[in-house]
């Protein structure tokens, strides 16, 4: 891989044992040369309000359009809460999404995640995408990255078990070096 890639990663979920930020932190360790992973924190975002934006953005939502404009592409791991994207990962989608240069137009994205369930987060992650087509964001679609049984999948130090699933995250990550080159083009 000859360029250098600037990757925002954004958990769907706020918990400090969180499966997705453990999954973030692993991309980390398992992204090919040349891409580095800066994880973003999320909780900071208000739940969006109309009358809240029109009186001027947040803080936290300028720097979270910032952080998402500067980034050569960003790498979402998602949980899947009652079949669907989790509230705080859609709520800091929509204010992105209101920005006055909206950040994910054009922007390579590519989505992971880890759940309880054995389908991991299929559902959720085809919600998403469905978010992303009306922002026009530039999804990945393969390699998919869904963890399913997270809790067996995970050391206690929030490292991944087995060499299977982090060479499903390598993968993933190669791909996605490829994508934001072609996209580039």
């Amino acid at each position: 891989m000859a360029d250098t890639f600037k990757i925002l990663g954004i958990a769907g979920s706020l918990r400090e044992k969180s499966f997705n930020r453990a999954l973030l932190e692993a991309a980390k360790g398992l992204a090919p040369e040349g891409m580095t992973i800066e994880i973003t924190d999320i909780s900071q975002i208000p739940l969006y309000n109309e009358d809240v934006r029109t009186g001027g953005f947040p803080d936290a939502v300028t720097e979270f359009g910032r952080l998402i404009a500067e980034a050569d592409g960003v790498l979402i791991a998602t949980p899947e809460y009652n079949y669907s994207v989790p509230g705080v990962l859609k709520n800091a989608i929509d204010w992105a999404s209101r920005l006055p240069d909206q950040p994910f137009k054009d922007k390579p994205v590519a989505i992971m995640g880890a759940a309880a369930g054995r389908l991991g987060t299929a559902r959720a992650q085809y919600h998403l995408r469905q978010v992303f087509v009306f922002l026009d964001a530039l999804v990945m679609n393969r390699p998919e990255v869904m963890v399913g049984a997270a809790y067996e999948a995970f050391n206690e130090d929030g490292s991944i078990k087995d060499e299977t699933t982090a060479g499903f995250v390598r993968e993933q990550l190669e791909t996605f070096a490829r994508w934001i080159e072609r996209v580039r083009d």
